[in-house]
């Protein structure tokens, strides 16, 4: 009774692979060739700046503003740039440092980095720069003006048609 009933089983097995159901299907993931290959492991750093709001930014081109965590790959070592206004920029190295079982990690983490105040610009006195004027030509040396045509200080009165100190007599015919 037992081999009739394996037998049963098997043939209804036999049936089922034939049908290939949904439930059947090798899902997507294992039909690639990477089924056995690790993926670079992601290790999420945290970044810390005084004064907070610097612009860290990573070798692999990842950038946040502090305070914030990146996830980054764990294969090799990345620097670090922090950037922020009004002060000079800072360089930190991540380094992948070996954990003795086989694993290794980015260290530090977290990340703290105090950001040093940049010098204001020195003052710059201004020079005043005298531009030395070109020596004018002299003017063409013009004979003096007679004092006659020189500008009159009065206007004289029009010259009388007699000369004699007595007033002439009214004209004829006026009385």
């Amino acid at each position: 009774m037992y081999r009739v009933i394996a037998i049963v089983c098997a043939g209804l097995l036999l049936a089922a692979c034939e049908s290939n159901p949904d439930w059947m299907k090798t899902p997507d993931w294992m039909k690639t060739n990477n089924f056995f290959k690790s993926e670079p492991s992601l290790e999420t750093i945290r970044f810390e700046s005084e004064p907070p709001g610097a612009e860290a930014k990573t070798s692999n081109g990842q950038s946040c503003r502090t305070p914030c965590a990146l996830a980054l790959p764990g294969k090799e070592g990345l620097t670090v740039n922090f950037t922020l206004s009004g002060y000079q920029p800072d360089t930190e190295k991540l380094e992948l440092v070996g954990l003795g079982d086989g694993t290794s990690q980015l260290r530090p983490n977290p990340v703290l980095v105090a950001l040093t105040p940049a010098l204001p610009p020195p003052k710059v006195k201004k020079k005043v720069v005298h531009k030395k004027k070109a020596a004018a030509k002299p003017a063409p040396k013009t004979p003096p003006k007679p004092a006659s045509a020189a500008a009159p200080a009065q206007m004289a009165p029009p010259p009388q048609q007699s000369t004699s100190p007595w007033p002439s007599a009214p004209p004829a015919g006026s009385r």
